[in-house]
């Protein structure tokens, strides 16, 4: 029956076995609250498109205003057309799209990630629920081999 887990109950495995687990759930744990992190910083930047999409103004066409390239590098350009914009939708390619359909399109992924989120929150929640379950089974192991060893001696 080759893909079948088998469930092993956490109480029965000894000191070293425990403090395993615990340490791939420490690196896990890591690794998801980077990947919160991430996530976060991403919808925060589609935010920031929204806001640069509804700040184009008619005042603003024909003057010098900045463009961003890269995150540190911005190059003068004139505004030029007010209806449509230039968006970035992911591996290298642009496309035009109204100012409208820009926003919905930012709005979408902004609406993704918030789905991706709650997701990463609740397993978050548990790996930190399973953490406490292996510290607090590792933290009686370890005193009961304590109080046998000084009964020992």
């Amino acid at each position: 029956m080759a893909g079948q887990s088998q469930q092993i109950n956490i109480s029965d495995l000894d000191v070293p076995q425990l403090a395993d687990v615990r340490k791939q759930l420490e690196e896990e744990l890591t690794h998801l609250t980077n990947s919160f992190s991430q996530l976060k910083q991403a919808q925060a930047k589609f935010r920031s498109c929204i806001d640069s999409v509804k700040e184009v103004a008619p005042q603003n066409q024909g003057k010098t205003i900045l463009v961003p390239l890269t995150n540190s590098l911005y190059v003068p350009g004139k505004l030029s057309d007010l209806e449509n914009v230039i968006v970035d939708i992911g591996t290298g390619y642009y496309v035009k799209k109204t100012r409208a359909e820009a926003v919905k399109h930012y709005e979408g992924k902004i609406d993704y990630i918030r789905t991706n989120l709650e997701t990463l929150q609740e397993t978050i929640q548990k790996k930190q629920d399973n953490m406490s379950v292996v510290a607090s089974i590792l933290q009686s192991k370890l005193q009961a081999q304590a109080s046998d060893k000084a009964n020992k001696d």
